[in-house]
């Protein structure tokens, strides 16, 4: 977890610690995070709730899921933008909006979502369920 302040993040990106391919992208974007724009919010911890953000585990397993200082969630590719352009891609952030590359990206997304649990190893003879986390009392 990064130093930020809570009241100096731009955007708070709630990520899965426990997938391996997402732990890449999230320490990649840690390491890029000069500014500490970003707030790093592992779902998979021990006492994190979901009911706090007026999500349960299930929505937050299925896509990704970010916040506004505002309070306001965004989920899927939006997260993403957010988060490049906090990093400083802001053209390709811009690229992404294109709206033929904007429906592509969305649809690669809702694919790699979908089948996230299978892709990273974390199934077992077909059943690619997480394991319940009890919430923090």
């Amino acid at each position: 977890m990064n130093p930020t302040a809570e009241s100096d993040w731009q955007f708070e990106v709630f990520y899965d610690g426990e997938c391996p391919l997402c732990m890449r992208e999230i320490s990649m974007l840690m390491r890029m995070d000069e500014r500490h724009a970003i707030r790093f919010t592992d779902i998979a911890r021990p006492g994190f709730d979901p009911r706090d953000l007026g999500l349960d585990a299930d929505a937050m397993m299925k896509k990704i899921h970010g916040r506004l200082p505002t309070g306001a969630i965004v989920e899927g590719v939006e997260v993403f933008r957010r988060l490049y352009d906090a990093v400083g891609f802001h053209r390709i952030v811009r690229a992404t909006r294109v709206p033929g590359v904007s429906h592509l990206l969305e649809l690669g997304y809702r694919v790699f979502a979908k089948n996230r649990l299978r892709l990273t190893g974390r199934c077992v003879d077909g059943a690619c369920a997480v394991p319940e986390k009890k919430a923090a009392s």
